[in-house]
């Protein structure tokens, strides 16, 4: 136990083996078990044979007895790995290490670094190491690397990996004739109940050992309170705590929020730019005139219970959907369309650089990552051999394959139709419930003052929008379940295989579940209405939504920002709250009781886990908010200040439960943020096409552009008279179904291009309709177009990879070589000045030196 703070000594992994403690929220590679009920006959002996396979690869074990633990039931089995150990998997893993200081001068790229010390961190946080040269560990060269100190020699990640790449191979018997090893398979068969790094120190105050970097306690003061939100991450730092696998999606999510504030910037200046022009509205200002839209007489919106209303009615609508109906709508949704090419294109050249950084620059996939899944073993029965190692391994048949492909894609099109179902059933509430709003809202005296402001269609679009939040939530949290049953039943082969199904199938259907109300509202409500004494009716019974006089824009707006912010808020809350609620009791008895009655790798223990799919879910979280910001941001130009705000918390909420909930996860590498790149970019390209629709169809400007340029009879206010010019005439004596309240009422109106009833093509569709469909399509191919060549050219002029870090990437090579073949060179010189001479060895002497010129001459 003494050796517990003593991390640059020792790498610890803690194995609690079976107890009666059932934990659900275990950690990651975590299998709770019983021991009440009876554990597998040969458990025993499996524990035995793996702690004494562990022994004779070289690695230190020390078991804490169960009387010694807070429960007394758990044994927990302490794991420390030598220098040789260290050394002989270093090269195993092809871990680069330093060879020589890094003498590139750097460059600085932004001119306004001087301004930015209030962000920045200290350097000994932002950089705890120097830079270094790096090649790949050789047992035989040690010499050759800067060795200073042994027990810090290799960081904190990347001693729990090997320690973790030998317990996920070391075997531990023979079942049915084949070797069996690995810890997953120990964990799955509840032979051990967790496996996981220990932190380094508490996270509210620094190590008693003076030896302790104190990394855990260093993040959380500088990374993972809120109070540091202005400040810079300390990447570095991160990678070298958790790995490179974590680091590469907190540098993804903070550049990703650094590009966001020029997004916010725009957004909000186009939302100024519409309220400040709001006065000079021509549309609603007809529409809010008592002598204009005051007299206009609208047709009912809905049959027998809805009566006429007058247009003037909607005024306080029409004024606020100019905020976002605007010709700065045009502008921002092509910008909108150019800055996610940006944000790729930037991000791809951060990458980059981190690859070079962090020494991924020639990574491959882990082979734990490649390996095959014990799922995957246990449940395939028959065995073929494999080509490449000769050896008989476990394979699924082609046909159970396709049974449980077919299986899988019956259930996803069988949720994905649920919420599509779901849609429809907000839809029919949407035409239910309008009739009782209009009836409450003109009988109920006190609703009468704010009745210009809430009025029935925009309660119906609120409430409707909520319900439907509600039912995604419900979807999400059920189909979460269902995905991962799935896709288990599909048994992947590989970890990464396993990962990347899930992705699609999660991503598949929270597209679906969270995009669909925005793309009815969008591309469907208002479209299919048919006109008065024709309506278009849903299943026959329920007229078909019409828009606002003022356009479906505002109600794709408030769709919009009720999904978008009640996601992003449950989102916080739920990350935020429930491991705190979970921890809460260990970690009041983490600071009550003292060291020896409550043990740091208990206090680990009862930490949240960290799961195989942890960042899986993170990504996702923000992937569809990237959606959010992208396919409707014309009709929204402030949602991306509403995800600059949500991200600035989620990073620090991130990294606080990281940091002060969760277990340390064993680091792992990667070199990209994976399948998530292609789907921005697909969601890139779609969000091109989706505005330019929104811009066409959904909002106004279209129409009154075309009314502008060709129908305004007054040239000196080329917008007055739109509102009417918008409106067709129904004669009322026409109506199949026909309202309660009649009136003295021959005449109203509604919103379509169509002859009046005295015309010989009543009810056609007029020509400026045509027009207007015309200049639609037209401006939907002319902007595609434009963004498309616009994206094209600039992803074309922004190199993937800095030029610096080209030259950087060659120079260490360079660098690499010339040291490895002098360091050849010297030996054989050794060997010469001994006298230890083997015959051919002056042509190896010749062929060494000639190594070394030829680098030299590169």
């Amino acid at each position: 136990m003494s050796r517990l703070g003593k991390k640059e000594e020792e790498t610890l992994i803690e194995m609690a083996s079976a107890t009666d403690r059932e934990d659900s929220n275990g950690p990651l590679y975590e299998s709770s078990s019983n021991t009440e009920s009876e554990l597998p006959g040969n458990s025993e002996d499996r524990r035995r044979e793996f702690e004494s396979n562990l022994q004779k690869s070289g690695l230190e074990l020390e078991t804490e007895d169960k009387k010694e633990s807070e429960n007394g039931k758990t044994y927990y089995v302490k794991i420390h790995a030598p220098w040789e150990v260290l050394i002989t998997y270093a090269e195993v893993l092809n871990i680069k290490v330093p060879i020589k200081e890094n003498d590139v001068p750097c460059t600085i790229e932004n001119p306004i670094d001087c301004m930015l010390s209030p962000f920045r961190l200290p350097e000994k946080v932002m950089h705890p190491d120097p830079d270094y040269f790096t090649a790949p560990f050789r047992k035989d060269r040690q010499e050759l690397y800067l060795i200073h100190d042994e027990s810090t020699f290799f960081s904190p990640s990347v001693r729990n990996r090997i320690v973790f790449y030998i317990l996920t191979r070391c075997p531990y018997g023979t079942e049915e004739g084949k070797k069996k090893f690995g810890i997953k398979r120990l964990l799955s068969n509840g032979t051990y109940t967790a496996a996981y790094p220990l932190h380094d120190c508490q996270y509210w105050k620094k190590s008693n050992d003076p030896h302790c970097d104190n990394e855990r306690y260093t993040l959380y003061m500088e990374w993972a309170r809120f109070l540091r939100f202005f400040k810079e991450q300390p990447l570095d730092l991160i990678r070298k705590y958790y790995g490179e696998k974590i680091g590469i999606y907190f540098a993804w999510l903070g550049f990703y929020t650094e590009m966001l504030f020029l997004a916010a910037v725009v957004g909000l200046f186009c939302f100024l730019y519409g309220l400040f022009t709001m006065d000079a509205n021509m549309s609603s200002k007809e529409i809010c005139d008592p002598a204009i839209g005051g007299e206009i007489i609208m047709c009912p919106l809905c049959d027998v219970d809805c009566n006429y209303w007058r247009l003037n009615t909607t005024c306080r609508p029409s004024e606020y959907s100019h905020l976002f109906d605007n010709v700065a709508t045009l502008f921002f949704a092509i910008f909108m369309g150019i800055w996610v090419t940006l944000f790729l294109e930037f991000w791809k050249r951060r990458q980059a650089r981190l690859k070079y950084e962090w020494d991924l620059v020639d990574f491959e996939e882990e082979q734990q990552q490649l390996q095959l899944r014990p799922e995957y073993e246990a449940k395939c029965t028959q065995k073929k051999k494999n080509p490449v190692t000769q050896e008989m391994e476990p394979y699924l048949p082609l046909t159970s394959k396709a049974v449980r492909f077919c299986i899988s894609g019956t259930t996803v099109l069988f949720w994905t139709s649920l919420i599509i179902a779901s849609m429809i059933a907000v839809i029919l509430y949407r035409l239910s419930v309008y009739a009782a709003f209009a009836s409450i809202m003109k009988n109920t005296q006190t609703l009468q003052p704010i009745s210009g402001l809430l009025t029935p269609q925009l309660a119906t679009s609120v409430t409707a929008s909520c319900l439907n939040f509600v039912i995604i939530m419900i979807l999400n949290f059920l189909y979460e379940r269902i995905a991962v049953w799935i896709t288990d039943m599909e048994i992947p082969r590989t970890h990464l295989e396993y990962e990347n199904r899930l992705t699609m199938k999660m991503f598949l259907f929270q597209f679906v579940n969270y995009y669909s109300s925005c793309f009815y509202v969008a591309f469907f409500k208002g479209k299919f209405v048919g006109y008065p004494g024709n309506y278009t009716y849903m299943f026959s019974h329920w007229r078909n939504e019409e828009c606002d006089p003022a356009g479906c824009l505002i109600e794709l707006t408030t769709q919009l920002t009720i999904v978008m912010a009640g996601k992003q808020i449950w989102g916080n809350i739920q990350e935020a709250i429930v491991p705190w609620i979970w921890n809460w009791w260990g970690r009041q008895r983490a600071r009550c009781n003292p060291e020896n009655l409550y043990s740091r790798w208990e206090q680990d223990h009862d930490l949240q886990r960290f799961g195989h799919l942890g960042l899986f879910y993170e990504y996702l979280e923000m992937v569809i908010q990237f959606g959010f910001i992208t396919l409707f941001v014309a009709s929204f130009p402030l949602a991306p200040l509403l995800a600059l705000m949500n991200n600035i918390l989620e990073i620090r909420v991130d990294s606080w439960k990281l940091t002060t909930q969760f277990r340390r996860p064993v680091a792992s590498k990667a070199h990209s943020i994976g399948v998530w790149q292609e789907i921005l970019n697909g969601m890139a390209v779609l969000s091109v096409v989706t505005n330019a629709f929104i811009v066409a169809f959904t909002s106004d400007m279209i129409p009154r552009l075309v009314y502008y340029y060709a129908y305004s009879p007054n040239a000196n206010s080329p917008m007055s008279g739109y509102i009417n010019n918008s409106l067709s005439v129904f004669r009322v004596s026409s109506f199949s179904v026909k309202p309660k309240d009649q009136g003295d009422i021959d005449f109203c109106r509604y919103r379509d291009y169509r002859y009046p009833p005295d015309h010989e093509l009543q009810y056609s569709h007029t020509m400026q309709f045509w027009h207007i469909l015309a200049a639609k399509m037209a401006f939907i191919i002319i902007m595609e177009h434009v963004v498309f060549i616009v994206k094209f050219f600039v992803a074309w002029m922004i190199p993937d990879v800095p030029a610096d870090v080209t030259a950087r990437i060659k120079r260490e090579k360079f660098i690499t070589q010339k040291i490895l073949h002098e360091y050849e060179l010297n030996k054989l010189k050794e060997k010469l000045c001994q006298g230890k001479a083997y015959q051919g060895m002056e042509k190896e002497f010749i062929a060494t030196e000639g190594k070394v010129e030829l680098s030299q001459a590169m």
